[in-house]
């Protein structure tokens, strides 16, 4: 396609997903991608969901094999959109996913192309059309208010990020980086702010002065590691590539919830997302329970959940607890914002479960994590 075609090809796509019905609350802008227009070279002699599983990873697709190459893009796409009237939104049954797919809330970036097969293609990123405990994962959010990532322009159905200055103080102990909008803090402080001095002894285990917090051997627990551990009934609320997430009935601190995960089983940790496919996958997971399980305890402050994610201000940036860098995230624009001098990371209600730094003090609820690695060494165990 050239430049003409593609402009013409974005712009239908942004028009049709700011028409669906019911109307989308989270529904990105999207916008051109010439490497994943020259990724579709090869699929005249292959089959595209190969490609999407072994290739692209998280990449979605939609093709036409037209007969005589007679059909113009901008028919196609329409017709794709068109499937939507067989789409039952609200019984979650899903029997169109070229629409779908078009009208995946998180996919934000499209590259199509005409192949000499005969084949028109376009390639989404993120991809869509997961699956759950056997069910189709809705493509998008519907609210009575905007679910755009918190501060986004929600003109014309659609979300898009706006130009938008960091605004924050680093104190006496630390310094502000501009270009991240992050602080570097002075030995021996912590937290967003820089504000917390920090310290801690670890009986059976280590400690993390970039946490504050203690990292137990196994088989220990606790905030000092003092506690013994027992093996776990092991039952899983939902299960992703092979990876156990459980998800609380009760509230806690972010650091009274990760010594809860570390109780529940061998190592257990706070959830990790590291891909869009994750988060999608929680976020439907979470608005279901939303939805059917009112919170009226009041022991709970938020409708929020905590992730293993928080701000190490030594190496001026967020890591899970594991230590794994960052190289995914889903924060609602405007976070982190380091409110109420946030060091740890919650899946924000209100944000549709996007993410949003919070004070670690905050009693959420919690999500749970259990690698395969762990879930053998249960079986074994027993």
């Amino acid at each position: 396609l050239g430049v003409k075609e593609f402009s013409q090809v974005v712009a239908q796509h942004n028009r049709l997903r700011s028409r669906v019905m019911p109307s989308a609350a989270n529904m990105q802008k999207m916008e051109w991608d010439e490497q994943l227009a020259k990724e579709q070279a090869s699929l005249c002699n292959q089959d595209a969901s190969i490609l999407h599983t072994q290739s692209f990873g998280h990449i979605g697709w939609n093709m036409h094999l037209s007969a005589d190459g007679a059909a113009s893009f901008s028919i196609i796409v329409d017709a794709w959109f068109e499937e939507g009237k067989y789409f039952l939104y609200y019984s979650g049954r899903a029997t169109c996913r070229h629409y779908t797919q078009l009208v995946w809330a998180t996919s934000s970036h499209v590259g199509c192309a005409i192949q000499q097969c005969l084949i028109f293609a376009c390639a989404y990123y993120p991809g869509g059309n997961w699956e759950t405990n056997g069910r189709p994962v809705t493509p998008y959010k519907t609210s009575s208010m905007s679910g755009c990532f918190r501060l986004w322009d929600h003109v014309g159905g659609l979300c898009e990020i706006p130009k938008n200055p960091c605004r924050m103080s680093c104190g006496q102990h630390g310094r502000l980086n501009l270009t991240s909008c992050k602080c570097k803090c002075g030995l021996g402080f912590t937290g967003r702010f820089c504000q917390v001095r920090c310290s801690m002894q670890c009986f059976h285990g280590r400690f993390e002065e970039e946490e504050c917090s203690c990292v137990c051997d196994v088989g220990y627990g606790g905030a000092e590691c003092t506690e013994k551990v027992q093996l776990p009934f092991h039952s899983c609320y939902l299960t992703i590539d092979g990876t156990c997430f459980m998800v609380s009935s009760e509230a806690d601190s972010y650091y009274g919830a990760k010594t809860r995960c570390q109780k529940q089983g061998l190592r257990g940790t706070l959830a990790e997302i590291h891909s869009q496919k994750v988060q999608d996958i929680l976020v439907f997971y979470l608005s279901e329970l939303e939805a059917s399980n009112e919170v009226t305890n009041t022991d709970f402050e938020t409708r929020n959940f905590w992730i293993g994610l928080t701000y190490k201000p030594p190496r001026d940036s967020f890591r899970w607890d594991t230590g794994e860098l960052l190289r995914f995230s889903s924060f609602a624009f405007g976070q982190p914002d380091n409110q109420g001098f946030g060091n740890c990371v919650e899946l924000q209600a209100l944000s549709t479960f996007n993410w949003n730094d919070q004070r670690c003090k905050t009693r959420n609820r919690y999500i749970c994590q259990h690698d395969p690695e762990q879930i053998a060494r249960w079986e074994e165990a027993r």
